[in-house]
């Protein structure tokens, strides 16, 4: 049993300074920030392929129970769909190999034309990973939220497997209008999809978008509080990522995330202690 939290990112400007020390060599930021947190979503990962050098660097970082979910690159999910990517699967899995049981899952992010008649496809593509890797899946197509039916065909799909289901809670965001830059620009862009609570295996991955206010961050996270308590205590190990449009306050609503929940399960690990920023000075 064990709760893993993180962020969307391992390095923020305005972190810098606050949270993390500044300057900070490239090859230092993420052991910072694995003081703060013990998971981070790969979503550079999308974009493209690290080296093996890179990941290793990663691994160097980190401790071994430290978790990474690495996001499959866009020409795997976005572009070929899941059909006829055997060259860069196999590129993106010898990439990441050094990262060892710290690659928490595979993220299989679909984008949202991906719908219930493309489930057979995610289907063959899943089995041909379920004895090597661990994968979550992240869809986006409203069927998927509306339509019983397809719901059931893509968890059966899903358990076949043992894959999870990754949620991506949009409503408290989607609540009241934009305040802020950050929140009208992520207005734009993020899914706005039903609420989902449903956990498929015993380690489910969520991630929460709150709002640049904490508080309304906080407010807005009690129900996966209390889900997450009981996941706990069903034995279930979750991961918890936490979002604001402006990802300047993530780490400590992450770190608040784990504390309020251990204030409840007495039993849960303790997160490790943030590197010291060193104070500025002027010599």
């Amino acid at each position: 049993m064990r709760l893993h939290v993180g962020c969307a990112m391992w390095t923020h400007r305005s972190w810098q300074g606050r949270l993390l020390p500044h300057p900070l060599p490239a090859q230092e930021r993420l052991r910072h920030y694995a003081g703060w947190c013990d998971a981070v979503e790969g979503n550079t990962t999308f974009y493209a392929t690290p080296s093996r050098d890179t990941s290793a660097s990663w691994a160097a970082q980190t401790d071994p129970d430290f978790r990474f979910v690495v996001k499959l690159p866009k020409v795997v999910t976005h572009e070929r769909r899941l059909t006829e990517v055997n060259v860069p699967m196999r590129a993106f899995l010898d990439a990441v190999e050094p990262l060892g049981p710290r690659v928490h899952a595979l993220w299989v992010q679909l984008p949202g034309s991906f719908g219930p008649a493309d489930v057979p496809t995610l289907g063959r593509f899943l089995r041909r990973l379920s004895g090597t890797h661990r994968c979550a899946v992240e869809v986006r197509h409203p069927a998927f939220f509306t339509d019983p039916g397809s719901a059931r065909e893509l968890e059966t799909t899903l358990a076949a497997v043992d894959a999870e289901w990754i949620p991506f809670d949009t409503t408290a965001f989607f609540t009241d209008p934009p305040t802020s830059d950050a929140e009208r620009d992520a207005w734009t862009k993020k899914p706005r999809l039903p609420l989902r609570t449903v956990a498929l295996t015993d380690r489910p991955i969520v991630r929460y978008l709150g709002r640049d206010d904490p508080e309304r961050t906080i407010a807005g996270w009690q129900r996966w509080l209390d889900i997450t308590v009981d996941w706990l205590r069903e034995g279930r190990s979750p991961t918890v990522f936490i979002h604001t449009p402006d990802n300047a306050d993530a780490p400590t609503l992450a770190r608040r995330f784990h504390d309020e929940v251990r204030a409840r399960v007495p039993g849960l690990a303790p997160l490790p202690e943030p590197i010291p920023v060193a104070p500025t000075t002027l010599f």
